[in-house]
């Protein structure tokens, strides 16, 4: 996974001693309503942030000025797209963070980095119906509707929520980037 960098942040690999900056993000129930379980304990963030090194499909978003971590970006295959090179996005921000622009910067880089030099065809994200600020954030870095797909999302509770769709294609991201 490549290290990017905005005027705010570092978009990085996760490191073991990232696991306390892990734990107060997702601690918080306000935070995790979009699918995670919030983690109850430190051993909890442990084995998730475990994961997050092995998979090397995370990055740790980083605030420059202070270097803890606020959040996470998380990129990998959509296989529901046929001959699309495509990838699906989601992110997480701690609440402590919340409304200060910094996800949009980090999706922004993020989309930049996809279609630019990883050579995607499109990129997707979902979220639940009730989550306008992630809703915001998508269509802020250029992604546009595509469908809701009823009860197409089951939650670590097994609650099940629908799914809403958005998507950005490569020819609109260049074509936006023109304009």
């Amino acid at each position: 996974m490549k290290a990017i960098e905005t005027e705010r942040l570092f978009l990085r690999e996760w490191q073991k001693n990232d696991v306390e900056d892990l734990f107060d993000i997702m601690k918080n129930p306000s935070v995790t309503i979009g699918g995670w379980k919030p983690h109850s304990n430190i051993n909890t963030s442990i084995e998730v942030l475990n994961e997050y090194i092995e998979s090397d499909e995370r990055w740790a978003v980083e605030l420059k000025d202070t270097g803890k971590v606020i959040g996470s970006i998380r990129v990998y295959p959509d296989n529901n797209r046929g001959k699309f090179f495509a990838k699906t996005i989601n992110y997480v921000l701690s609440e402590d963070y919340w409304g200060n622009g910094y996800m949009t910067e980090a999706v922004k880089r993020i989309i930049e980095y996809l279609f630019e030099e990883l050579n995607i065809d499109l990129l997707s994200a979902f979220h639940y119906p009730n989550n306008d600020k992630s809703k915001k954030v998508l269509e802020k870095c250029g992604f546009e509707y595509e469908i809701t797909i009823e009860q197409g999302s089951t939650r670590y509770d097994g609650q099940v929520f629908d799914a809403v769709c958005y998507s950005i294609l490569k020819s609109d991201y260049f074509q936006n980037k023109l304009l």
